[in-house]
C-alpha cells in the first residue's frame, strides 16, 4: 500500500513537471506560429488593453509574451461562454441573459486579474526590502560612493523584485544610459510614491548638492513606520475575525456537546417528574 502511494506521488510529480515543460515550450513556439499580420494585430490589441504594463509590473515582461496573454484571454472567454451556455437555462428569468453575457466577460478578464494579483504581491515584496536597501545606499553615500555603485551592490548581493529592478537599472547604466534616464525607467517600472521618492532624492542631491544620506535615512525610517502601522492594523482586523470563528464554530460545538450530555442523561434528570 505504501509503495503504491509513493509511486502515485512520483507519477503526479512527473506529470506536473511534464506539463510545465510543455507549457514553457508552447509559449516559446506561440509567436513563431503566428503570422506577421496576426502578430501585429495582437500586439496592437495588447497595447490598447495595457497588457505590457501589467506584465512589467508582475515581473513577467521578459518571460511571457503578450501574444500568450491575449490567447489566454480569448481561451478563457471561450470557456466562460461555454459555461454560460450550459448554466443559462438553469437560471430563472432575465438573469439568464446576465449569466450568458457575464461569464465570457469574466473569463476574458481572468488573466488580467491574475497579473494584477501577482503585481500586488511583487510590489509588497519590493516595498518590504526597500528600507534595508535605503540604509545601504545611505551608508554608501556617506562613504562617497555614487548611487549607481550602490544599486550595483544591492543588485549583486540581493534577491527579490527590488534587486531585479535595480539590476535592470545597473545594466542600462553599464550600456551607456545616463543615470537620470535609468532612474526614470525605474520609476516607470515600479509605480508608487516610495520609489518615486527615492528617485527624486537622488535627482535633487545631484542637482542641488544636498546630502543624500540624510534623505534616504529619513525615508527608510518613514517606510518602517508605515510597515509597522500596517502590521498593527492587520492584527487589529484579525481580532473580530477570530471572534467570529469562535462564535460560529466553537460555541455551537460546545452547545452540541452539552445538549448530547443532557439527552444521554434525560432519564435521570426527569426521574422526579
Amino acid at each position: 500500500m505504501a509503495l503504491a502511494v509513493i509511486l502515485a506521488a512520483c507519477a503526479g510529480l512527473l506529470l506536473l513537471a511534464a506539463g510545465r515543460e510543455l507549457a514553457a515550450s508552447g509559449i516559446g513556439r506561440l509567436e513563431s506560429l503566428l503570422e506577421g499580420e496576426t502578430r501585429r494585430r495582437l500586439g496592437e490589441a495588447a497595447l490598447e488593453l495595457g497588457i505590457p504594463g501589467r506584465l512589467a509590473r508582475a515581473g513577467l515582461g521578459s518571460r511571457v509574451p503578450t501574444a500568450a496573454v491575449m490567447m489566454a484571454k480569448v481561451g478563457a472567454a471561450g470557456v466562460g461562454a461555454m459555461a454560460g451556455w450550459l448554466a443559462a437555462p438553469a437560471v430563472p428569468g432575465r438573469l439568464a441573459i446576465l449569466v450568458a453575457a457575464g461569464l465570457p466577460a469574466a473569463g476574458f478578464l481572468v488573466p488580467d486579474a491574475l497579473l494584477e494579483r501577482r503585481a500586488r504581491e511583487r510590489r509588497r515584496a519590493l516595498l518590504a526590502s526597500l528600507p534595508d536597501a535605503l540604509d545601504l545606499l545611505a551608508v554608501g553615500s556617506t562613504s562617497g560612493r555614487s548611487p549607481a555603485s550602490g544599486f550595483a551592490e544591492i543588485a549583486r548581493s540581493g534577491r527579490g523584485p527590488l534587486a531585479d529592478e535595480l539590476r535592470i537599472a545597473v545594466t542600462e547604466i553599464d550600456c551607456g544610459e545616463p543615470l537620470p534616464s535609468a532612474l526614470g525607467g525605474l520609476r516607470e517600472r515600479v509605480p508608487g510614491a516610495e520609489v518615486a521618492t527615492l528617485v527624486a532624492s537622488i535627482e535633487r542631491s545631484r542637482a542641488l548638492g544636498s546630502p543624500l544620506a540624510d534623505q534616504l535615512g529619513r525615508q527608510a525610517i518613514s517606510l518602517r513606520r508605515d510597515q509597522r502601522r500596517a502590521v498593527e492594523e492587520s492584527a487589529a482586523r484579525a481580532a473580530p475575525k477570530i471572534q467570529l470563528v469562535v462564535a460560529l464554530v466553537l460555541v455551537p460545538s460546545v452547545l452540541l456537546m452539552i445538549a448530547a450530555a443532557l439527552i444521554a442523561n434525560a432519564d435521570l434528570l426527569l426521574a422526579g417528574f
